[in-house]
């Protein structure tokens, strides 16, 4: 797998975690990340995530894959914290 592919991977994986890791509803962590640096950190590596994409593909391939990676962890991450910590009591 070409090398900007699998950094877009990454860096896409990793905003969408930090995205989500910034709101007060997460499972995953006790408690939420600051929100303001974990935004931050995700939008720049968002931007990273698809100019990484654009390096290997021509642009609407790049978007294609950009926004259906995101879909995918934005929508696993909330079952991947439910799954490994269950209900917790406040």
């Amino acid at each position: 797998m070409p090398f900007f592919t699998v950094a877009g991977l990454l860096a896409t994986s990793l905003a969408c975690l930090c995205i989500y890791a910034a709101s007060p509803n997460q499972r995953l962590w006790a408690a939420a990340w600051p929100r303001r640096p974990a935004l931050l950190a995700g939008g720049g590596l968002l931007a990273a995530g698809w100019l990484a994409f654009a390096q290997d593909m021509r642009t609407l391939a790049a978007t294609f894959t950009w926004l259906t990676l995101l879909m995918l962890a934005f929508a696993l991450l909330p079952y991947i914290g439910a799954l490994f910590h269950g209900r917790r009591t406040p």
